[in-house]
């Protein structure tokens, strides 16, 4: 039983510790735009039925509760906390959040769709919108490279006024991905998603239509880590390792002083 403790304390030192991990990588996002802090779920292991509830005791008599000795924890997975960050104004007219649900779809190399919540825009030399790695916003809009003013709609309709023109002249429209189980899509790092077979396939509309976000131009969102929550998490994933690790040690005693007392 004594080693059996042993293991079970070094799985909960495990868990612990890809939580603290977790919580670092929340901490260290934390002024990331358009991040979404992780959570980090946990699951028991496999019980050990050492005796069965409703067994026979006796012959007359049967046993009310079983005996089951459990084998530990282990982190089942990470799921993302999808609410709102804080929107920061910018000034920028190429900076756009989503107010609401949904991602910008990007073309990242290769050809795969990659899609983000961090919407710091720019052009490239050929007018294309752009994100800060180089990669195109889908549908691709070109800017004209005499533009004075560009405008983008609730509804992502792109507009910009060029000189010589009255009236505005309209560029194309940004659209929206939404997704049946967000919390699906794979974390691939740059601040970009990916689909997966769990996450369904993107389904791309109008921004503010069918429960997209409407997009907001010369805003960032901000990450939605809340630093207290964190520091407050980091603690208790603190406390609950040094608790596993006496565990450790106290069974370690225990084992000593059987050795002992048995030579």
């Amino acid at each position: 039983m004594t080693t059996s403790a042993m293991h079970i304390a070094r799985t909960g030192l495990d868990a612990q510790d890809t939580r603290m991990r977790v919580i670092s990588n929340n901490l260290a996002n934390v002024s990331t735009t358009g991040f979404k802090r992780d959570r980090a779920s946990f699951e028991t292991l496999s019980y050990q039925v050492v005796t069965a509830a409703g067994a026979q005791s006796t012959a007359e008599s049967k046993y009310a509760t079983g005996l089951n000795l459990g084998t530990g924890v282990r982190v089942q997975g990470t799921s993302r906390t999808e609410t709102q960050g804080s929107m920061n104004q910018t000034g920028n007219s190429l900076d756009l959040a989503l107010d609401g649900d949904g991602y910008f779809q990007v073309q990242m190399p290769g050809g795969q769709l990659g899609y983000t919540r961090a919407g710091n825009f720019s052009r490239s030399p050929e007018g294309l919108l752009i994100t800060s790695q180089g990669y195109q916003v889908m549908p691709g809009i070109t800017v004209p490279a005499n533009a004075t003013q560009i405008t983008i709609g609730l509804d992502g309709t792109v507009s910009a006024t060029v000189p010589g023109q009255d009236q505005a002249q309209n560029l194309g429209q940004i659209q929206v991905a939404s997704f049946p189980n967000p919390a699906g899509l794979t974390a691939t790092g740059d601040n970009f998603l990916t689909e997966s077979a769990a996450s369904g396939a993107a389904n791309l509309g109008v921004a503010g239509e069918d429960g997209r976000g409407r997009i907001r131009q010369g805003t960032l969102e901000a990450s939605n880590v809340n630093v207290v929550e964190e520091l407050v998490d980091m603690i208790e994933t603190q406390r609950a390792y040094e608790v596993n690790s006496k565990m450790i040690s106290a069974t370690d005693d225990m084992l000593k002083y059987v050795n002992q007392n048995m030579s």
